[in-house]
């Protein structure tokens, strides 16, 4: 009894083998078509696999907490983000019970750190002492609990230690930190997995900034909202737990700010930090998750593609086998067995579709990986990974192969003597499906890159040519009068300034918390920038829309601020020049002037209401614009001397605003770029379907382009006949995909609040696109057998 059935696989193996020989075309566009779908879709499956993996690897990651606050705003939208006041670590640690650790982080930021004759700049992070219990990456050197317990000392990681002090010891060593302190190693972490949401070269402890600048005055202040809190639960603690205790901790230490917006604490979870990074309505609903949805569906559709090319392949090859299903019926052979021999052929072909698209994917991976700055492999040694892909392979088989199984072991003698006029139907609906999917793949190409284009397009309020930024070190800041005298002396440079921000980035905010005309329930949130001279504005090219700029002066400026128009807009000031405000609890602050709305965050957002104080103290970036009449490296060399003079300690680093604004594009222009890629993969393999129909309608009309030839028809009338049913199922699909794709897309330009409006253009743009493709595709075979001698195509069989 057991040999029967093995032999009876066997014989259907080997017909199985024999007849993809046989139909070596039609077995080479299943095999291709299925195996490019196949790749796509486990690509894609790979990097969603990479993107819920940021941050698990770390122990007890489910416990892990980052908060945050969450308010009503004055138009009655709640908001929520997750940076803190610099007092929220110690009212967690204090009154909430259930939490383990609490720890408080300045912003990762690059630092110089010189050992010896090495000197490298690597952005390293600022943490509370507990901050390695909370995060427990290994440590190869040193103890979780002790290694930061001294203000002076330093982890470093591995990479970090060996660039420092190759193969010595680090341990006990000594680095030199911004050439103003010495600290000394006392840890070595093993680096920093690139799915790693924190990623830093070095921790220093809290303490060290505390007693190195001036931010002890803030750390009881809760309207300065401008820290990273981490928290981790106690075993067996959830965060429903901790939740009422979170929502009483404004109330009792900020009850004004608690009064105005009805502010809470909030906390997510470690899994959440990488996919949902943007807040709606106070719920984290947004971000790299709404991408990692987008393409699980962009894989299914593909490969949904290549399963209905292989359906309408093997059906439309049927009545070839059609008189092979009526003999095997004949000699007795059930109908399950004919579906076990259809779907064996299925297997087959899917097994060796599977072969080609692991070897597709190994191929495509390290480009892959290069174009999303990932590190994803096959896993070839997870078990997981197998048990995944041997059901993947399955129901890929199983998909692609059940329609021509039970459609050809259904077959009847009444059937097979006429035309089946419901298979070609059904072939058609596939076709429909298949083309509607791959247009509005397309549509969604086109509109993302005018979404790019448009936000690139966008004034951003300030000249980016030529306008360059470094770091300002604390030797470059206690130099920098003679610095920015030199800078300007040297011919090369036309403006110098300093600031706490860059032009591209805003990271220091606070509210507006008095201004005439305020209702008591009226808050503004904006940014504060720290000006160092009166040349911020002019370095910039920002205008001044009313008032004058600072003049230089800190005792004439310490008590005058500009503001820009968002600022105004929200604050309803109609004659702001001379008007008081009070903002992160300073008051008696008059705006003497009012600046042009500059993008300084998200070119895709509208502008940030911002403060410009004069503050020296606060500045941590140079800014400074390049002459025109000078070549960029000729100026980048004078100024790296320049800058050298000032800052020994530290190789010169130095960014280009435009440069730097274009990153801001960099998830736009990933998901744009693998949007078309995987667009073109799913054109590509609807027209391996549409081939191998018009090759096969192409044989089966043999005799009617024969005789037509024969009556007079011209070559372009048989090709009309032979293209027009293609082009018309490729236009009703146009027709399907449009509304479809018009749908979705809305709903994904609402996020952003510069935006462009979708236009008639577009569908018709993809339409000529898709109806190109089409008629190459169909072209060959059609214009071939309309130019075959109607003498062999009327010749008997």
């Amino acid at each position: 009894m057991g040999i029967k059935p093995i032999s009876m696989f066997k014989n259907y193996f080997k017909l199985a083998w024999r007849n993809l020989i046989y139909n070596r075309l039609y077995s080479l566009l299943n095999i291709l078509g299925l195996a490019t779908g196949m790749a796509v879709a486990l690509i894609i499956g790979l990097w969603i696999w990479y993107q819920y993996s940021y941050d698990r690897f770390l122990p007890d990651s489910q416990q892990i907490y980052k908060a945050g606050l969450k308010g009503t705003g004055n138009n009655g939208e709640v908001y929520a983000y997750l940076v803190s006041p610099m007092p929220l670590a110690e009212a967690l640690r204090r009154d909430v019970p259930g939490i383990k650790h609490a720890v408080m982080t300045d912003w990762i930021k690059p630092h110089g750190l010189v050992a010896g004759e090495k000197k490298i700049y690597l952005p390293g992070i600022i943490a509370e002492n507990d901050f390695l219990k909370i995060f427990q990456y290994p440590l190869l050197k040193g103890r979780a609990e002790q290694v930061l317990n001294d203000p002076y000392s330093i982890v470093l990681t591995e990479s970090t230690a060996k660039s420092l002090f190759g193969n010595e010891d680090p341990l006990n060593k000594i680095v030199r930190i911004d050439n103003q302190n010495n600290l000394k190693v006392t840890g070595v972490l093993k680096d920093i997995p690139d799915n790693s949401t924190l990623k830093f070269n070095y921790v220093i402890p809290y303490e060290y900034l505390i007693q190195n600048s001036d931010i002890k005055e803030y750390l009881n202040m809760w309207g300065k909202i401008t820290s990273n809190v981490y928290v981790s639960l106690q075993p067996g603690v959830s965060y429903a737990q901790v939740e009422p205790a979170l929502k009483k901790i404004i109330a009792r230490y900020n009850p004004e700010e608690y009064k105005h917006s009805h502010t809470e604490v909030i906390m997510q979870e470690m899994k959440d930090w990488h996919l949902y990074t943007e807040f709606k309505n106070g719920v984290a609903t947004g971000g790299m998750i709404s991408y990692v949805r987008v393409f699980s569906i962009t894989g299914i559709l593909v490969l949904l593609i290549a399963c209905i090319n292989f359906m309408n392949l093997s059906t439309a090859r049927s009545e070839k086998r059609a008189k092979e299903v009526g003999v095997r019926k004949v000699m007795g052979s059930q109908r399950y067995e004919l579906i076990l021999q259809f779907l064996t052929e299925s297997f087959v072909i899917t097994f060796a579709a599977f072969i080609v698209s692991l070897l597709l994917v190994q191929i495509a991976l390290p480009s892959f990986n290069t174009l999303t700055q990932a590190t994803i492999r096959i896993p070839y040694t997870n078990v997981f990974f197998w048990v995944i892909m041997i059901s993947y392979l399955l129901l890929t088989g199983l998909l692609a192969g059940s329609r021509p199984a039970f459609y050809l072991s259904s077959f009847r003698p009444v059937r097979i003597l006429k035309a089946d006029r419901g298979a070609v139907r059904s072939r058609k609906m596939l076709v429909l499906i298949q083309f509607s999917c791959s247009i509005t793949l397309i549509i969604s190409t086109i509109i993302i890159y005018q979404q790019i284009k448009y936000a690139q397009e966008r004034p951003v309020g300030y000249d980016q040519q030529r306008l360059m930024m470094t770091d300002a070190s604390s030797d470059l800041k206690k130099n920098y009068p003679a610095l920015k005298n030199d800078l300007l002396q040297s011919g090369v440079v036309t403006d110098v300034t300093m600031s706490s921000e860059t032009v591209i980035a805003l990271r220091n905010f606070s509210s507006i918390e008095n201004w005439p005309g305020k209702t008591p329930v009226e808050e503004v949130g904006a940014a504060v920038v720290f000006v160092a001279d009166n040349n911020y504005f002019k370095t910039m090219d920002i205008d001044l829309a009313a008032g004058r700029d600072f003049t230089g002066n800190t005792s004439a400026d310490s008590l005058n601020v500009i503001v820009n128009e968002a600022a105004i807009k929200r604050m309803k000031l109609k004659d702001p020049i001379g008007q008081v405000i009070a903002y992160n609890g300073r008051h008696n602050l008059k705006i003497i002037g009012v600046a042009k709305d500059a993008i300084m965050e998200s070119p895709f957002s509208s502008p940030t209401p911002t403060v410009f104080m004069y503050s020296p103290g606060g500045a941590r970036f140079i800014t400074y614009r390049l002459s025109p009449k000078v070549s960029t490296t000729k100026a980048v060399d004078r100024i790296a001397g320049i800058f050298g003079q000032y800052n020994t300690a530290y190789p010169y680093i130095y960014k280009f605003a435009d440069e730097a604004y274009a990153k801001k594009f960099e998830l736009e222009m990933l998901i744009g770029k693998l949007t078309g890629l995987f667009s073109l993969l799913a054109i590509f393999i609807s027209c391996l379907g549409l081939f191998g129909l018009a090759s096969y309608m192409a044989e089966q009309r043999t005799k009617e382009i024969g005789i037509r030839k024969v009556l007079g028809a011209s070559i372009m009338q048989l090709w009309a006949l032979l293209s027009r049913e293609f082009i018309v199922l490729v236009m009703i699909s146009c027709l399907i995909a449009s509304p479809l794709a018009f749908y979705f897309l809305n709903n994904w330009l609402e996020k952003y609040v510069y935006r462009i409006s979708i236009g008639p253009l577009v569908f018709i743009l993809a339409a000529i696109i898709t109806v190109g493709i089409t008629v190459l595709t169909v072209s060959f075979h059609a214009v071939r057998a309309a130019m075959v001698n109607p003498v062999r195509s009327l010749k008997t069989e």
